[in-house]
């Protein structure tokens, strides 16, 4: 039951299958534990030495076969705390590397509701207004909303407005439009389609066969890093914007 989510915070498949099942049995040999978990007494073997490692695990000695006992779950938080520690430690410089690129210009693609939502870190981590034409409230799609709640909260702190033309459709949305920066304006119906162009900074990122609110898992995001393109991406926006 919890062996996926065991293995998600670092443990292997192994690590993850002995030490739920010592929460069930709260104590047992190797041979038990290889029985109840069905692998060879050796792999058994070699993953309980490496929970005892971690310090997720304890033998208690005897004069037969030693048993082994879990230690309280919350260990695993804190093994979570220390990896994310060590991580802080490297972020800056990691961020530093990140950011001295030298490419003025690049071109990657990024796919699916991952995809979507790394292109939403792009804009925090750009941190510049947003400009998008044929806009289909993707933002706030129920399949991403508490990730999207948390990139509107750092958005707002970090005071990047998003100033947008949406399809006709999204009129229909009503109140929900509102989650975004006024005034913001809609194409006429005949204008409609299924592509969006949005552009921040030095980036225009465009993407095809989206509909309302909707992420498709194999939708392809083209992401284009060029800054006299991004400008120009943000007078046609303009132009549009006033005619409207």
């Amino acid at each position: 039951m919890f062996t996926e989510i065991f293995q998600q915070i670092g443990l292997s498949l192994n690590e993850a299958k002995i030490y739920e099942a010592l929460l069930d049995l709260k104590e047992a040999g190797v041979s038990e534990i290889s029985s109840r978990i069905s692998i060879h007494r050796r792999n058994a073997y070699d993953a309980i030495k490496r929970l005892i490692e971690k310090g997720l695990v304890f033998p208690i000695l005897s004069k037969g076969e030693n048993s082994y006992s879990p230690v309280d779950p919350q260990k695993l938080l804190e093994l979570i705390k220390e990896k994310e520690m060590r991580f802080d430690e490297i972020l800056p410089e990691l961020q530093k590397k990140y950011e001295e690129r030298n490419e003025r210009q690049e071109a990657y693609i990024y796919r699916g509701i991952e995809g979507f939502k790394n292109y939403m870190r792009d804009i925090l981590r750009v941190g510049e207004d947003v400009y998008f034409i044929g806009g289909k409230m993707l933002f706030t799609s129920p399949q991403i909303k508490p990730f999207s709640d948390q990139f509107f909260k750092e958005a707002k702190k970090k005071k990047i407005k998003f100033h947008g033309i949406f399809d006709a459709e999204v009129k229909k949305l009503g109140d929900e439009v509102k989650c975004f920066d006024p005034p913001y304006k809609f194409l006429p119906s005949q204008y409609s389609t299924n592509s969006i162009v949005i552009t921040f900074g030095d980036y225009v990122v465009t993407y095809a066969d989206a509909k309302i609110k909707i992420i498709d898992e194999h939708m392809t995001i083209f992401v284009l890093r060029d800054k006299h393109l991004a400008e120009s991406y943000r007078k046609w926006f303009q132009f549009m914007f006033k005619q409207l």
